[in-house]
């Protein structure tokens, strides 16, 4: 078995199984002194599902004579079975040394191995320890960009009740590139949201816009019980409350570790390519069905007989990746097409070094702006994404921040990304954005996939988003300018000091509520000139349109290390 997999995709158990290991003297004893001959010990950890146990007959010599595993809550037919085929293996070897994880089980066959570990006494608790230092990278130039990657899914299926389940992808991917195009290091997350009668408990939901309504299946198990009416209170609650993938954690299982694991894998397989070479390895090494790395064990025919062309060293390639078994274009998201997106979008970095980086998310419901004429309300949810590069100390070198906005089919602003809802959803539109509602917009599956991929973000919008002082993306410019050298905590700062309490845009003066002037009349005359370094940035940087400020904080708290050296 692959020691990285291992031990990498076993840190969910470790904590637990260190509990267990130290709780009963037992198991300590028996990892210092041996057992006598059928002594029996058990043990646990997390599986796939749920607790998977195992009870341990050792002989004197603490080897293993006789194995009993049991794990309710494994996938009948993958979790199961590698119960048994461990079974088998670790009885014949009379103990774990030397056995494989079942492909396709890793979480189930790590937590066999870490409750065995548990019931000989043989895990303690974690020492303190540092990450290794990440490899100096030395560039020639920098640059960096994100992308944002929009999908529908139809399905997985439909609920008992004959009610499709469907989902809304957003893949974002920040990348820093050499001047030869090369990836010097990438961040990619995602956020997918549901319709409520998924049956996933830790699957981000969306019922619809307020005035919507959609089935529900509530304690996930597979049967709706109960319709859900989305309000204006509910809507906001469920915006706010989403999370992407690398958010979730440990609750996104896939075959062989969490999403983010397995994303992880691929970022660090990345490195060093350009995106030509990175499409060239994906149409190469990846299934044409599903978009996943082919590992000899594809379900069709097509796949199987790629793989069987492959030469050693091909295999010995995909070997590199073999903790991935996600798709990286397929319903569920198009990873690709961040990445490539990214390198379109790139822009110029001025730094010597970076020490770490992070792509940060806020997502936000917008109520309004009021009502269309026939008196239904318009609203929009927004999901902000920062990408930023960060010094040694904490310090901004630079921040790409861009924002997806989509809104009901009755917002009149002509380039607004819209969405009718889930298919079977309808709502009213206005077509030729004339302020006045003209149809009804019936939400189909053609029509649902077909609104999405049209989506644009605020930066790719362009001059069709204008501000009082420029596009979107002039006014953002400025802001992301004047934190560089900040700390976040220090752009959450300026932000407390400089803006508005009530709208969050910066204060020039020129506001007539009494509270911003009074504010205002606060700052000296050093502090108000200070503000006419961004005399160009109106917007505001958190208000129901988007927490910008939250989500540049949250690049900060996500950031991981990379060590980048850039010559002149």
């Amino acid at each position: 078995m692959n020691k990285t997999n291992k031990v990498g995709l076993g840190i969910m158990t470790v904590a637990a199984i260190a509990v267990v290991a130290l709780a009963d003297p037992v198991y300590y004893a028996l990892s210092r002194v041996g057992a006598a001959e059928g002594t029996v010990v058990t043990g646990e950890a997390e599986g796939y599902g749920g607790v998977v146990k195992a009870e341990v007959t050792l002989d004197a010599d603490n080897q293993i004579v006789d194995l009993k595993l049991t794990g309710d809550n494994e996938t009948p037919g993958i979790g199961s079975v590698a119960l048994e085929t461990l079974q088998a293996a670790i009885l014949e070897k009379k103990g774990i040394d030397g056995v494989d994880a079942v492909a396709g089980a890793t979480w189930t066959s790590n937590g066999v191995f870490d409750a065995i570990k548990a019931a000989m006494g043989e895990t303690t608790l974690p020492e303190e320890s540092k990450d290794p230092a990440e490899a100096e990278v030395e560039a020639s130039g920098l640059s960096h960009g994100l992308g944002f990657a929009s999908s529908g899914r139809l399905g997985p299926g439909k609920d008992d009740q004959d009610v499709g389940v469907y989902s809304i992808n957003e893949v974002v991917a920040y990348v820093l590139f050499d001047d030869g195009g090369r990836i010097l290091d990438l961040e990619v997350d995602q956020l997918e949201i549901a319709t409520p009668n998924y049956d996933g408990e830790h699957m981000p939901k969306f019922t619809g816009f307020p005035g919507q309504s959609y089935n529900a299946d509530e304690n996930h198990d597979e049967q709706v019980d109960t319709v859900l009416e989305q309000t204006e209170d509910t809507y906001l609650e469920q915006v706010g409350s989403w999370k992407t993938k690398r958010e979730r954690g440990s609750t996104y299982k896939l075959n062989s570790g969490t999403w983010a694991d397995e994303m992880d894998i691929f970022e660090e397989k990345f490195k060093g390519m350009t995106v030509d070479e990175v499409e060239a390895w994906y149409e190469k090494y990846c299934s044409d069905l599903n978009g996943r790395p082919l590992f000899g064990t594809p379900e069709g025919e097509e796949d199987r007989k790629r793989y069987e062309a492959f030469t050693d060293a091909d295999k010995a390639e995909l070997d590199s990746v073999s903790g991935a078994t996600m798709s990286l274009n397929d319903a569920h998201g198009n990873i690709l097409a961040a990445i490539v997106k990214a390198y379109e979008n790139r822009r110029i970095v001025d730094a010597d070094k970076i020490a770490k980086i992070g792509l940060g998310f806020t997502n936000t419901g917008r109520l309004g702006p009021g009502k269309d004429d026939q008196e239904v309300g318009v609203y929009s949810f927004n999901t902000q994404a920062v990408g930023a590069c960060f010094d040694s100390d904490g310090k901004i070198i630079a921040l790409y921040t861009d924002v997806m906005e989509v809104a009901t089919p009755n917002y009149d602003g002509e380039h607004m990304p819209k969405l009718t809802g889930f298919p079977g959803h309808t709502y009213n539109g206005d077509e030729n954005h004339d302020g006045k509602v003209d149809t009804v917009l019936e939400q189909t599956e053609k029509t649902f996939m077909v609104q999405i991929d049209n989506w644009k973000t605020k930066r790719e919008r362009g001059s069709t988003y204008k501000l009082n002082s420029g596009t979107w993306a002039d006014e953002m410019d400025i802001f992301e300018e004047r934190f560089a050298g900040m700390t976040t905590d220090e752009a959450e700062q300026w932000f407390v000091k400089y803006c508005s309490d009530l709208n969050g845009k910066p204060l020039f003066g020129t506001s007539d509520k009494e509270e911003d002037k009074a504010k205002y009349e606060t700052l000296t005359d050093e502090e108000k000139s200070d503000m006419d370094a961004i005399s160009g940035a109106t917007m505001s940087l958190k208000d129901p349109h988007g927490d910008l400020i939250g989500a540049i904080r949250n690049s900060w708290a996500v950031a991981k290390d990379t060590n980048i050296t850039v010559s002149k």
